[in-house]
């Protein structure tokens, strides 16, 4: 014993600084993250409004949340939609421009830099009113119908519309999967397009015969990561539609229902219920995509 305790004393001491290095995260990450989440855990089984002390439901919260809420319901069903129409208008616009700027032209690195700078603002809050502007009755996108004598409707206020300019504004964003894809053609070998091309394939042929199949690692990294995004995306929804998921819950993304049902109702142990079934589908989802991915994921060496 006095010699494990002589050995770790040492230990401590050589690695001190180490130690001292790695304090500012341990205490971030227990303090910022791993207390804050079981203090939700526990908050999802209890009913707590902030203003009194919480008590004890055991699964209530879950339970009103598939028997008696409508309003989490359409919350779902519209995050679903935005999340299956999003991510692959996202990622196949991402992937269009990556091969057209992975050719040789002038001012190219302009043009990357120019498609990138939208997914550094598209999640602001001033990058969501301007979005608010132009989808309005009288923005800039009717007044461009205007010109070819057309009537547009008030976008963000229709509620078979307003959910499809979240969509495009998730769309808009679609640089850094740009960039992701832009680096996996860089590594794909022109050897073998010159060989296809002496074989008499054509460009279309060697796409999905040679592109597609050598970047799906970097389709599937793009696509765990825009799933996961879309499911947490919150400030558009609540600025296009002012905090109210409207029209006719045609805007009522899943986080935003959470925020309402939080800091609107100050129903918190409801909420903190809702984010921890957000972990969980966030999960699932992301394991579905790992197993499937043995049977479309291929790389160099022949490993799936």
């Amino acid at each position: 014993m006095i010699t494990r305790f002589r050995i770790s004393k040492q230990t401590w001491r050589s690695n001190r600084a180490g130690y001292l290095f790695l304090l500012p995260w341990l205490v971030g990450f227990f303090g910022l993250t791993l207390i804050p989440m079981l203090s939700s855990l526990y908050l999802s089984f209890t009913s707590y409004d902030l203003l009194t002390p919480s008590r004890w439901i055991g699964l209530d919260n879950y339970k009103a949340m598939f028997t008696s809420d409508r309003a989490f319901a359409d919350s779902v069903k519209t995050t679903l939609l935005f999340v299956f129409l999003s991510v692959p208008c996202k990622l196949a616009f991402a992937l269009l421009i990556a091969i057209v700027l992975n050719r040789q032209m002038a001012a190219v690195k302009l043009y990357r830099t120019a498609f990138y700078i939208p997914s550094l603002l598209g999640g602001s809050v001033a990058i969501s009113i301007v979005w608010k502007k132009v989808f309005d009755g009288d923005g800039l996108v009717n007044q461009a119908l205007a010109l070819f004598h057309l009537d547009g409707p008030s976008w963000i206020s229709h509620p078979h519309y307003a959910g499809l300019t979240l969509v495009a504004l998730t769309t808009w964003q679609f640089g850094s999967s740009m960039v992701i894809f832009l680096a996996g053609l860089k590594q794909i070998p022109t050897e073998l397009y010159e060989a296809s091309g002496v074989d008499g394939a054509r460009k279309m042929r060697q796409f999905f015969h040679i592109t597609l199949p050598l970047l799906t690692p970097v389709i599937f990294f793009n696509l765990v990561m825009q799933f996961i995004h879309a499911f947490q995306t919150f400030t558009s929804a609540f600025i296009i539609s002012g905090g109210t998921g409207g029209p006719t819950n045609s805007t009522l993304l899943y986080t935003l229902y959470l925020y309402m049902r939080a800091f609107n109702f100050f129903e918190f142990g409801y909420a903190s219920a809702m984010a921890w079934l957000l972990l969980v589908v966030l999960a699932a989802f992301t394991a579905f995509l790992f197993i499937s991915s043995r049977f479309w994921v291929f790389y160099e060496d022949g490993r799936k």
